[in-house]
């Protein structure tokens, strides 16, 4: 038989999954994987129940129920105040994931390069290898600021796309407006596109505005910005995301997600699409609501012997380490589960080269009796 060959020789399960079974075969807490253990709002469930029941369960548009993509067009304009075009620039994804996958393909050719910031979401590299790009890995600061000395070192005509993500994961931290103005000018002056990962974009603290692409116009016109429904709503399982750009590059990033999904779940988009309509302060108190369970975590976490770095967004909140254990993080992450019952998510998966710090990411969007019990368990380290 002919020997398979791999396109991806180097990549294995991803961590999530690792530590969340590890977590299931230990019978630990699990503050590893990102996804809420509390449910999405009753109306938006009473909404898929209400649309499969009365059978809209047959293909949707391949760019997403007209509803949704209006919903969508409007909430950009309330919270960005940046018009697009439903029809032109909105298109329904199958996840995050899927969107940041195709947004890479229909961009990359081989040969490009594309800059990717370290501790990075684990899809990016990967996607970009497979459209034959290569990636230019860039670390961040101690402080998980970009670089910008180190990214302009690597700006050249080769670079066709540069990756942020804001809030970002697996830091917490948030670009302010100063970093995206020279963000801006960096992507202008090279004639490159920016890939925008905006998951977290209601789940930002202390009043803070999120400094979404969409506020800054020569950046957005050169931009494809993704987002979910899945962290918004509390149905990551569900499986919904979309992307944002101009007309001329959503009709390129159409080609490829009409080959990879082609469409998303036609009564889950339907449900999402009236619940936005009918009840827009899920979007508009979610900041609040994290912050709440950020604050819940860190003060249960204050006696313990870990470090608590700075929070802004997300749902995840990094500690150091350090003072517990001299264990490299991956090992650590595992001894944790196994001996102590805390899952967390060891940061130097997220890094093309090696760091020294001892960093543990633990993941908040629990209910308040799942957190105060793991933080119990982490106080007696």
């Amino acid at each position: 038989m002919r020997a398979f060959h791999s396109k991806l020789p180097d990549v294995g399960t991803t961590i999530f999954t690792v530590m969340s079974q590890y977590a299931a075969e230990h019978q630990a807490i699990n503050l590893s994987q990102g996804f809420p253990d509390f449910d999405g709002d009753g109306l938006l469930k009473e909404r898929v129940n209400h649309y499969i029941n009365t059978g809209l369960n047959q293909y949707a548009p391949m760019t997403g129920l007209p509803a949704l993509r209006e919903q969508i067009a409007l909430k950009t304009e309330q919270c960005y105040q940046r018009t697009v075009c439903a029809d032109a620039e909105v298109t329904v994804t199958s996840g995050a994931t899927e969107a940041l996958f195709a947004a890479i393909m229909c961009a990359v050719k081989p040969g490009d390069q594309v800059v990717v910031f370290d501790p990075a979401y684990d899809s990016y590299d990967p996607a970009i290898r497979m459209a034959g790009g290569e990636p230019i890995h860039v670390a961040l600061t101690a402080d998980f600021a970009i670089d910008f000395a180190a990214l302009e070192a690597v700006m050249s005509e080769r670079v066709r796309m540069i990756i942020i993500n804001s809030p970002h994961n697996p830091s917490g931290r948030v670009l302010d407006e100063s970093a995206m103005q020279q963000l801006q000018q960096l992507v202008v002056q090279f004639n490159c596109w920016c890939l925008s990962d905006e998951v977290y974009e209601h789940i930002i603290f202390d009043q803070q505005p999120h400094q979404s692409v969409h506020r800054f116009p020569d950046l957005a016109e050169r931009s494809f910005v993704v987002s979910s429904f899945g962290k918004t709503f509390h149905t990551t399982g569900w499986k919904v995301g979309y992307c944002i750009a101009p007309q001329a590059m959503m009709s390129e990033f159409r080609k490829v997600h009409q080959y990879v999904t082609f469409s998303t779940s036609t009564p889950m988009q339907a449900a999402i699409a009236d619940t936005l309509a009918a009840k827009p302060e899920l979007w508009q108190d979610l900041p609040q609501f994290y912050q709440q369970k950020r604050d819940e975590l860190r003060a249960a976490l204050a006696p313990s012997r870990l470090q608590l770095l700075p929070c802004e967004g997300t749902y995840f909140q990094l500690v150091d380490y350090s003072a517990v254990s001299d264990l490299p993080e991956v090992e650590f992450a595992k001894w944790l589960t196994r001996e102590v019952g805390v899952a967390v998510i060891p940061i130097s998966v997220f890094y093309q080269q090696p760091h020294e710090a001892r960093l543990a990411r633990l993941c908040f969007a629990k209910n308040s009796a799942t957190l105060i019990e793991a933080a119990e368990k982490l106080c007696q380290l």
